[in-house]
């Protein structure tokens, strides 16, 4: 019978249960996870079961850090999305929240790319600390996700992105995020890929500000290969600002387009 025991196969006798096998691998584990759920109970192990043992408190070896960090995920996605590439264009609330997300699900690559700096004003929604103010956004996400997940190739580029170099910057990617605050550069992101790479997905978003109802904001397919995270209605504009609550459902929205067209999956469908 074969599992994986933090993400590498292992091989038992039929009959091994969980808690025997915490016994034997890591005594004292106080935190068991079977098959990305807690687990309070004893049970047999079956072929394919995913297990996890961890120690509060414990720092992990380097070998096992990178299976822990995903000890919590659906069986069998870690191993689809760490091949991923995804490319973010615009790094402030979306931008940021976004790559932290997408880090925390253990996507290989991320290809991040944004002009601009950190400024105190910023602080209100996007993934920086005090201490990056200054700091290009490129350079301060990369340092983020650096203490989140390591294992997360981060490829940080500080540009202006336009027609022609926003193809060369995400000529990689598997799917690509539009996270930027102008509808001139939402505009230009999705034109060029849409006439030089229709067969890239494309996740875009209008409508976010304020503090409206937050099941108004929906993922939407609009045409092949593009879709649309958002109410489509509340800009930001004098008298409706940019808050951390409905920025970060949308980015979140986005996140879950994101992972599921790397897995296969239409983000608008059951």
């Amino acid at each position: 019978m074969k599992i994986l025991l933090h993400e590498n196969e292992r091989e038992l006798p039929p009959g091994t249960t969980l808690f025997q096998l915490r016994d034997q691998t890591k005594p004292g584990a106080d935190v068991v996870v079977f098959n990305g759920a807690i687990a309070a109970e004893d049970r047999e192990l079956r072929e394919g079961d995913a297990v996890h043992f961890i120690r509060r408190g414990e720092m992990p070896s380097a070998g096992e850090m990178e299976s822990l960090l995903v000890a919590r995920h659906t069986p069998g996605v870690h191993q689809r999305v760490r091949q991923g590439a995804v490319g973010i264009a615009g790094l402030g609330g979306l931008g940021s929240t976004l790559a932290v997300a997408l880090a925390r699900t253990g996507v290989g690559k991320l290809v991040l790319a944004d002009f601009d700096v950190v400024e105190p004003s910023n602080l209100n929604r996007q993934h920086y600390t005090v201490a990056q103010i200054g700091m290009y956004k490129a350079d301060a996400l990369r340092e983020v996700i650096a203490q989140i997940n390591p294992y997360v190739e981060v490829e940080a580029t500080v540009v202006r992105l336009d027609e022609v170099n926003a193809l060369e910057v995400f000529g990689t990617v598997q799917v690509l995020a539009e996270a930027f605050d102008t509808q001139a550069a939402k505009s230009m992101l999705v034109k060029t890929f849409r006439r030089h790479r229709p067969d890239l997905p494309l996740v875009t978003v209008s409508g976010l500000a304020g503090y409206g109802p937050a099941n108004r904001i929906q993922t939407r397919r609009l045409l092949k290969n593009l879709y649309l995270v958002g109410d489509e209605e509340t800009a930001a504009r004098p008298g409706m600002g940019l808050m951390a609550p409905r920025v970060g459902i949308a980015a979140s929205h986005q996140a879950n387009a994101v992972l599921r067209l790397l897995l296969g999956l239409e983000p608008d469908e059951d």
